[in-house]
């Protein structure tokens, strides 16, 4: 059987695309963990989204700022003039927002954004979107399936080989395959991502010739739960921020003004780096500080949040919490044209955090990713359906390779990976720390290893190089002056 689209990963850009593709098509949807261990489901803060005509100048500005002016600007135009409709889109067909008392949608504030203008459902916006796109698709859903390979010719994609959770190798075939896999947070010790993302697409695109872009520009979230034992951080969402969290030093102190006349509010990847920099500096833990909120308020509008850390033992609002930064979003990945497709490729397409095409920049504004996955997914969609591009698999003549998924040598490998980009690929980088782990990743490729550590090894050496090339800082990339 050959399929009309075969979807790689399930969340919003994957799942959004398959809700819009007409329900005649016969449609796939590999999803390498269960559907709801995504990075969507895991987003709290909220969708951006221009409020109305009016705004849509100024979010492309508030945009282009955060990006530190390296975004492409028409691709940030298509996302801020569709944004209006993709919201509508969503509510017209089900998905609740928070509303305020006269019934108006409420929209909040983040970091870098010079209005209030995130949609958000209590602090679990990712959760409830992630269940409501679930919930309007009718797709076949392979889970536990890891893609290892793309069935490439000349510039034809016809279908892809994956693993199953057997770990045996199948492969399926179709008009159109559409790579939704999320970016690559899990190859760093620290961070606030799924552990199903973790690159392999971005490795596997960079071995077979399909170029990445902006692979050095990656953010880090300012505000993660620090002390738990685990790699993925809790996330403390932008919105507590927005709403009137402040960060302070043990001594009280709140030391961000001293690094940018926003404080807390400045872009994340200055409020990043202010943290590190002020922690190293002084040697002083930094926290979150509730203080402004009332507590009825606070479990009102941050229900999840306030369990969460009761369950971990604090307090809330009443209670300091110890944060850190952690890796959060890759602003780089596949480069895509602005109709979302791969370059070089008639079938091929890629959206969301997996894809670039500029629209984030240096550095991305906050709440944007799930309006991304939302306004991307529907232009993939449209433009295959506008060519209607079907293969002939009698055409396709370079056979089909045969891996292995996992090798005992594996998992030693992914540890010292992770600890590899988190010092040399991470807020703040050294040109000689950056060449000497790209050494140590070749060593590792060198290796009898399997199949999917070998794709992961291949986009975390693409970031190093990346980042080692470029001279200057930008952004969410920090080179330190020797």
């Amino acid at each position: 059987m050959i399929y009309d689209y075969i979807i790689i990963g399930s969340g919003v850009a994957g799942l959004n695309a398959s809700r819009l593709i007409p329900k005649d098509k016969k449609v796939l949807i590999i999803s390498k963990m269960l559907p709801w261990n995504s990075n969507t489901f895991w987003a709290q803060g909220g969708i951006a989204s221009a409020k109305d005509e009016n705004d849509i100048a100024l979010h492309i500005e508030d945009t282009i700022k955060a990006g530190a002016f390296y975004n492409n600007t028409k691709a940030i135009e298509i996302l801020s003039k569709e944004s209006i409709n993709a919201i509508k889109d969503l509510i017209d067909n089900g998905m609740n927002f928070d509303k305020n008392s006269d019934g108006s949608l409420n929209y909040t504030k983040e970091a870098a954004h010079s209005t209030n203008r995130i949609l958000h459902t209590g602090d679990a916006t990712g959760r409830e979107l992630h269940h409501f796109l679930l919930q309007n698709i009718k797709a076949e859903l392979i889970c536990e399936a890891s893609v290892c390979d793309l069935l490439l010719e000349d510039d034809i994609c016809y279908g892809v080989s994956y693993f199953t959770k057997a770990k045996e190798q199948k492969t399926v075939y179709a008009h159109n395959t559409i790579i939704a896999s999320g970016g690559f947070g899990s190859i760093y010790q620290y961070h606030t991502n799924s552990t199903a993302v973790c690159g392999e697409m971005q490795g596997l695109a960079k071995l077979k010739g399909i170029k990445l872009k902006d692979m050095n520009f990656t953010q880090f979230h300012p505000t993660v739960l620090k002390g738990t034992s685990f790699a993925r951080k809790p996330l403390l969402s932008e919105s507590l921020r927005g709403e009137g969290a402040y960060i302070v030093d043990e001594n009280n102190k709140r030391f961000l003004f001293d690094y940018h006349k926003d404080g807390e509010l400045a872009p994340r990847d200055v409020v990043s780096r202010s943290i590190y920099d002020y922690n190293k500096k002084t040697g002083l833990e930094i926290y979150l500080s509730f203080d402004n909120f009332e507590k009825n308020a606070f479990k009102k509008r941050f229900p999840n949040i306030y369990l969460n850390l009761k369950e971990l033992g604090y307090s809330l609002p009443f209670e300091k919490v110890p944060i850190s930064p952690a890796f959060h979003y890759s602003m780089g990945g596949i480069e895509v044209d602005l109709e979302t497709r791969v370059l070089g490729y008639k079938n091929l397409f890629a959206i969301g955090e997996v894809a670039c095409m500029g629209l984030h920049g240096a550095n991305r504004l906050a709440s944007n990713s799930l309006l991304e996955g939302l306004v991307f997914s529907k232009i993939a969609v449209f433009n295959s359906l506008k060519e209607n591009f079907k293969i002939d698999i009698d055409s396709y003549k370079n056979g089909i390779e045969q891996f292995i998924k996992t090798k005992e040598i594996d998992k030693e490998i992914k540890n010292s990976l992770r600890e590899i980009m988190w010092n040399s690929a991470g807020i703040i980088r050294d040109k000689n720390d950056l060449k000497d782990a790209i050494s140590k990743i070749d060593n590792f490729l060198k290796q009898d290893i399997g199949r999917m550590l070998q794709l992961r090894l291949l986009c975390a050496k693409e970031v190093l190089i990346e980042a080692k090339s470029m001279e200057k800082s930008l952004g969410a990339h920090f080179i330190k002056e020797n």
